[in-house]
């Protein structure tokens, strides 16, 4: 059977669908996807692969083996995000849980891992009914906690290669807010690194009315966000390019009491590694400036607590890899992708493997609904992007174009 033709997949729709569904209803933070795994390893022992459970903790690996041949990765992240679903979807999430600090939290799949965890197991149920066409093994690795940025960093430590394989190449997609059924690649650089910076500055608290009695950590914090805004605008070069975000400001906890300190949470883009590290040192220049000027009695503390380097894929294989995604789906439906601000921690598996990679983007937004909001310019206002509480994918055709492009990636390399 040819890796265009996908007969197959239309007897299998109803029931991914349903576990799309179910999903969906149920998502789960970083590390503690415990259900997702157990629906995914019960899935992929289905489907014929061998199924390890725990790998980095919540992760899950199948191996498919299928005679002598190249070994390809195929990855899914699995966690959703502290989010309340505000999408209006008879299946949204209501899920409220405890997170890893005690606080009660939302939690929905804003960023799209349902639909990857769905199109993993598609693509897996389809290679296992197609042995006579292709040899050799496919590693199916369901990763924990991609918006943690540790996850594949903790399987990888947790014996992925050593215990599994090495791949020959990496494969892994994403779900973007373009076209549904349309296909986005970019040989090189195509997601950007990612660095989580939380800050504590220390001021000394007191009762509201008498402000010269303390050193305002509010103050201090809210022009500390003021100024770490003038970083890209007066430190960056035009032709470089980086994002300096102030997430979450957190102090106090009544009107008239003063608090004795602030936290900040930044989120920091960067392409390349010395823009990377001039804006981190600016960032801490900044805030111990702040400090300073604030008359604060201690030293803030900067803390990166999570960081993702940049996605670049292979560019022979990506090229090959698209020619292939033209011949299958048509000129029309595979376009040139955009570098993305969004991170991941994908190219981990390249960078320990040695192995080239390719990751592109599948669309997941109704096409016409897009090409309404694109030609009246309102894209960014109509079409609600990955981690915004409106945010889920048209199920068609987006279901079946995921799965099918995994499958014909591996295939690719399968000599399918």
């Amino acid at each position: 059977m040819a890796s265009g033709s996908f007969s197959e997949l239309d007897a299998a729709l109803p029931e991914l669908e349903r576990r799309y569904l179910d999903l969906h209803r149920h998502p789960e933070l970083g590390f503690a996807e415990h259900r997702t795994a157990d629906i995914g390893a019960r899935a992929l022992r289905a489907a014929g692969c061998e199924v390890t459970t725990g790998v980095g903790r919540t992760g899950v690996v199948g191996v498919l083996r299928n005679g002598d041949g190249p070994t390809v990765l195929l990855r899914a992240d699995m966690d959703a995000l502290p989010v309340r679903e505000q999408t209006g979807l008879d299946y949204a999430s209501t899920q409220v849980v405890t997170d890893e600090s005690g606080e009660q939290v939302p939690v929905a799949h804003a960023c799209g891992h349902d639909m990857h965890v769905t199109w993993l197991l598609g693509a897996a149920e389809v290679l296992g009914g197609r042995r006579e066409n292709w040899a050799g093994t496919i590693l199916f690795v369901l990763q924990p906690a991609e918006e943690r940025g540790s996850g594949a960093r903790t399987m990888i430590e947790d014996g992925l290669f050593d215990r599994f394989g090495t791949p020959d190449v990496v494969l892994g997609q994403h779900i973007g807010p373009m076209p549904a059924g349309h296909v986005f690649t970019r040989p090189g650089l195509t997601m950007s690194a990612s660095d989580t910076v939380h800050v504590r500055m220390f001021g000394r608290g007191g009762h509201g009315s008498r402000p010269e009695t303390t050193v305002d950590p509010v103050v201090m914090a809210a022009a500390t966000v003021l100024r770490l805004q003038t970083i890209v605008s007066r430190e960056v070069a035009a032709t470089d390019s980086a994002v300096v975000t102030v997430g979450a400001l957190n102090a106090g906890s009544k009107a008239n009491v003063i608090p004795d300190e602030a936290e900040l949470q930044l989120s920091i883009r960067s392409f390349t590694e010395p823009v990377r590290q001039r804006v981190l040192d600016a960032v801490r220049r900044v805030v111990r400036a702040e400090a300073n000027a604030a008359g604060a009695a201690r030293d803030p503390e900067v803390t990166v607590v999570e960081s993702y380097a940049p996605t670049v894929n292979d560019e022979a294989a990506t090229e090959s890899l698209s020619t292939r995604f033209r011949e299958v789906f048509g000129e029309q439906r595979v376009h040139p992708g955009p570098i993305v601000t969004g991170s991941e921690d994908f190219g981990e598996f390249s960078v320990a493997s040695g192995a080239p990679s390719v990751f592109w983007f599948v669309g997941g937004t109704d096409e016409q609904r897009f090409v309404t909001a694109s030609e009246a310019g309102t894209v960014d206002q109509d079409i609600p992007s990955n981690h915004s509480p409106q945010f889920a994918p048209d199920l068609h055709p987006t279901l079946s174009a995921g799965v099918k492009t995994l499958v014909i990636a591996a295939l690719h390399h399968l000599g399918g």
